[in-house]
């Protein structure tokens, strides 16, 4: 692979930087929105989506510090720490969502769930777009795992707005606590991902 003149570096660089401290800021919005949607439906999936994006702030702070030249024993701490975040997401959502289960707990979700998961889904596939093509043109492998990350959390997206839109839709209760599972599956697939290195 040619080395890439350092002019372009330090672009590929800034753009990098840009890209995560989008996703970061968007989040972090999430994180606000998604809890106020949550307290006032009492959707698992909703919740969960939300302690997901917490997840992917803490995510974008390890790539912000690899991009910074941080040392690798310290990016190690992070990702064990992320890792075992993923797997707390993943039980709290295995209990919550087993007790929406048996309890019939039905969700009173209203549009501001469904658009902003819809919205979120577009916006994180664009970041991701750029992520991946920025980390592939820099060579840096760090900020093209993080897009494909990236992928993953407007994938969740589409997955939550479809379980918010069924049950709005067809009344199926049923399918909130569903879709909450989908995310479990994500969750445990990433802490392993994240250990194995």
């Amino acid at each position: 692979m040619t080395a890439l003149p350092a002019q372009r570096s330090v672009v590929l660089r800034r753009r990098g930087f840009a890209l995560e401290a989008a996703t970061l800021a968007w989040n972090v919005a999430g994180v606000v929105v998604l809890a106020a949607i949550a307290l006032s439906s009492g959707s698992v999936a909703v919740v969960g989506f939300g302690l997901d994006s917490l997840i992917e702030i803490g995510a974008g702070i390890v790539v912000i510090w690899e991009l910074s030249g941080t040392g690798a024993a310290r990016q190690v701490r992070a990702l064990r720490i992320i890792a075992a975040a993923f797997l707390l997401l993943a039980v709290y959502l295995v209990a919550s969502s087993a007790f929406a289960l048996v309890t019939r707990l039905h969700p009173h979700d209203g549009p501001a769930g469904i658009v902003w998961t819809g919205v979120t889904a577009v916006v994180m596939f664009l970041l991701a777009a750029g992520k991946t093509a920025t980390g592939a043109e820099l060579g840096n492998p760090v900020l093209v795992a993080e897009g494909r990350v990236t992928v993953v959390d407007g994938m969740l997206a589409v997955v939550v707005l479809i379980g918010l839109a069924v049950d709005a839709l067809l009344g199926w209760w049923w399918a909130d606590p569903l879709a909450a599972l989908v995310l479990v599956v994500y969750a445990v697939r990433e802490a392993v991902h994240i250990r194995r290195g």
